[in-house]
């Protein structure tokens, strides 16, 4: 995030992007209520105001949300997601999946998560452990194999949420 407005930091990703886009993209991320109700010390409201030094104004789920809308806006064939939903609550991140697994469609995805429930539904998952890879496969075959995944998995999901949860 850099301390420019918030319609700046989403449109870094596409600088030519209409404001249809823009907004769109802030609508697909979960951002733009949040964002209609911004208001920065100097006045400037919405997307006109500013963020602060790396985002130092916005909650770690609001920064996510702006990042996100500008990987939505940015649309690249290359996709990294680094604790991509690890600030948001669990209601917010699941109307985001929705959202990453159209964004995810024919691209190239490198997810890091320690949220099980960001990576169920990718193609191939693998499990490192202390730098070795220890375990890969798709959610469903690393739950069967019961190993390191699988007790993660049942770890976080505490008995109640199932598999069919993170479909």
């Amino acid at each position: 995030m850099f301390n420019r407005s918030v319609r700046d930091n989403i449109l870094y990703g596409r600088p030519d992007a209409s404001d249809a886009d823009l907004l769109a993209a802030c609508e697909q991320a979960q951002a733009k209520e949040f964002i209609d109700g911004m208001v920065d010390g100097k006045g400037r409201e919405g997307l006109d105001a500013f963020l602060g030094e790396r985002g130092v104004k916005l909650s770690g789920g609001q920064r996510q949300r702006i990042a996100l809308a500008r990987v939505i806006l940015k649309n690249a064939p290359i996709l990294a997601l680094d604790e991509a939903t690890s600030a948001l609550d669990s209601e917010v991140e699941a109307a985001i999946q929705d959202t990453l697994d159209g964004l995810m469609k024919g691209k190239t995805v490198v997810a890091i998560a320690h949220r099980l429930s960001t990576i169920a539904r990718m193609d191939r998952i693998i499990v490192l452990d202390q730098g070795q890879i220890i375990e890969q496969g798709t959610h469903d075959a690393l739950l069967v194999k019961d190993g390191l995944y699988a007790s993660l998995w049942h770890r976080q999901s505490g008995g109640f949420i199932g598999v069919e949860a993170a479909e």
